[in-house]
Parts: structure tokens; C-alpha cells; sequence
């Protein structure tokens, strides 16, 4: 009965075979974006078929000069103005020949402001057009002198101007010579409106120093986007002069609006469609 009940048994086992590891995907850099208002991961190509306006909240990411004329312009319509003026170093600042090679080669431009003339719904104007991408939109002698013409043009002409406001300010690297453009950009406005000639300008994100304290805040129409940083110094500057905590939303374009300080805000959906009405009713019987 008891006979080998200490015998060694031999088991026999199997075994089983690694489970085979999944390769992570791969996916390209920037396919996907992350809205800075509802924290969203979305498709980038979704934001660039939406006019770059998130889908979930209405969020207005920033655009260039160029995706703003697609957007605005009648197609075939914008001609170029002074496409061959450069940008020089009267300060000698060290490498800001340089920082303008690079910045040429990211943007595909030659300065922060693109200005020509076009149409929008039939109607011509004059349209200047600011790249925050171009050394986030700073004003520099070549970005006044554009913008000068631009409007002498428009007053020649006897044409509207429409203006793109998107800037961080006066160029540092040009000192005195930044400076002189608001003068020099807000007389031009002014010979402007003496002829009785419309200027609307378009502040969007952002609009702030030297351009906001010039021509950005002399348009007899002044428009925003949704959400658009609008201001002369920065909140951050302002709380530690006065001592005092801001206001929630101080210098967002909803602030603004129900201060009195623009007219309208306007979603970028709507943008073209509301400048081509104001063209209309604004246009001079010839």
C-alpha cells in the first residue's frame, strides 16, 4: 500500500511562450496641439481647416501674415507693396543681422508686416498685415515704413486701409529709430483721415507697446478677435508700478470692449464677411 510513496514524480511542464510586446507608435512631432484655453488635445489639421480656431471652445490661435490674406482677401486679388525694402542695423546691435537672416528663413518673410493691395467681396482697399511670428510682430524702421506708405498709397488712391494689428511693441534692437514710427505711422494716419477716408484696424493677439500707443488705436472702426492680448506695458509691469492686483481679464479684448475702449469683437469666422460690409456702406460715390 505504502510502497513508493516516496518515489520522485517527474512533472512535466510547458512553457508558455512570452506575450510579444507592442511596438509603441510613432507619432510625428506637432500632428497634434494643445489648446492654451481648454487644454484639449486636437488634430493640427483640424485647427488649420478651422481658420486655426480651436473646435472645442473657440479659442483663437495665432496666425501669419499669409494664412490672414488667404483668409481676407479675394483669391487673385492681393498685389504686393514694397516687397523689396530690408531691414538694416543703424545701431550696429550685435547679430541682429543674424536674428533677421533666421527669422526670414522661419517665416518665409522679409519683415513682421506684409501690405499690398486687394479686394474683399469686390470691395479695394488697402491692407497691411503683421506677423507676430517675425520677431513676435516688434516695429522696426522697415515695419513703419511699410505701413507709411501703405496708407500714402491708400490716401493717393483715395482708398479704405485695413490694418492687421499683431505685435509686441517697438523694436529694441533699433532704439530711437523704432521709436520714430509711431509718429511717423500716425501721421500718415491722420493725412489719411483728413481726406475723409475710412481706416478700420483689426487688433488681435497680440496688440501691445509702441503699435497699441500708434496707428493700432486711430482707426475710425477698431475691431478684435476673441480673447486678444490688447495693451500698452504689461500687466505684470502695471502691478508692480501702481502696487494694486488688476482686474481679472485686464487687456483681453472683452475687458476692452466693455470699457469702450474698441467697438466690436468679431469672430475670425465672421471677419471677412463684417470688413466687407464696412467697405460697402463706407465706399465713395464716384
Amino acid at each position: 500500500m505504502i510502497k513508493g510513496i516516496f518515489k520522485k514524480t517527474k512533472y512535466v511542464t510547458t512553457s508558455i511562450p512570452a506575450q510579444e510586446k507592442v511596438p509603441t507608435p510613432i507619432i510625428p512631432d506637432g500632428m497634434w496641439i494643445k489648446c492654451n484655453s481648454c487644454d484639449q488635445i486636437v488634430y493640427k489639421k483640424d485647427i488649420e481647416e478651422n481658420n486655426r480656431v480651436c473646435p472645442y471652445c473657440g479659442f483663437h490661435f495665432r496666425m501669419n501674415a499669409r494664412e490672414r490674406i488667404k483668409l481676407i482677401v479675394d483669391e487673385g486679388t492681393f498685389k504686393e507693396l514694397d516687397s523689396n525694402l530690408l531691414t538694416l542695423n543703424p545701431l550696429d546691435f550685435p547679430n541682429y543681422e543674424d536674428k533677421i537672416r533666421q527669422q526670414e528663413e522661419k517665416t518665409g518673410i522679409k519683415e513682421a508686416v506684409i501690405t499690398g493691395i486687394g479686394r474683399i467681396y469686390g470691395e479695394e482697399a488697402v491692407i497691411a498685415v503683421m506677423d507676430c511670428f517675425f520677431l513676435m510682430g516688434s516695429m522696426g524702421s522697415v515695419v513703419g515704413e511699410k505701413i507709411t506708405r501703405a496708407v500714402e498709397e491708400a490716401t493717393i488712391r483715395r482708398l479704405p486701409v485695413i490694418i492687421f494689428c499683431a505685435s509686441g511693441g517697438a523694436r529694441m534692437q533699433e532704439g530711437i529709430f523704432s521709436l520714430m514710427q509711431m509718429a511717423k505711422t500716425a501721421g500718415a494716419i491722420a493725412r489719411h483721415a483728413e481726406e475723409g477716408l475710412l481706416y478700420i484696424s483689426v487688433l488681435t493677439d497680440p496688440t501691445t507697446g509702441g503699435v497699441t500707443a500708434s496707428f493700432a488705436m486711430l482707426g475710425d472702426i477698431i475691431i478684435a478677435e476673441p480673447g486678444a492680448l490688447i495693451g500698452f506695458a504689461g500687466s505684470r509691469v502695471i502691478e508692480q508700478t501702481i502696487r494694486q492686483k488688476l482686474p481679472e481679464g485686464f487687456q483681453r479684448a472683452e475687458f476692452l470692449l466693455e470699457h469702450g475702449f474698441i467697438d466690436k469683437i468679431i469672430k475670425r469666422e465672421e471677419i471677412k464677411k463684417t470688413l466687407g460690409k464696412l467697405l460697402y456702406l463706407h465706399k465713395e460715390v464716384k
